[in-house]
């Protein structure tokens, strides 16, 4: 499973998240980190919302990203990883 990032430098929300994600390395996701000062259409649609954490599901018509529920900055680890969790599950119908 990949999960997206959509981050920028000096967001300590940003930097809060990414920790809790890199601390659950046990489970089955790759992490890309997007910095959404270096593309516009990132920019205009992140720019208030961040960070914002996407699933990234391959289809036929090619990658579809969803964004997840957001956590709260307060959220713990196991909170993080128990929604995490929830998504990472398998997909059934492809």
């Amino acid at each position: 499973m990949k999960l997206v990032l959509y981050s920028k430098p000096g967001c300590h929300l940003c930097a809060g998240l990414q920790e809790k994600l890199e601390a659950l390395s046990h489970l089955d996701f790759t992490l890309e980190v997007r910095d959404i000062t270096t593309r516009d259409d990132w920019f205009s649609r992140y720019q208030y919302e961040i960070p914002v954490l996407c699933r990234v599901v391959e289809t036929a018509a090619g990658a579809q990203e969803t964004a997840l529920p957001r956590q709260s900055p307060r959220a713990s680890i196991a909170r993080v990883e128990k929604m995490l969790q929830t998504y990472l599950e398998p997909d059934t119908a492809k």
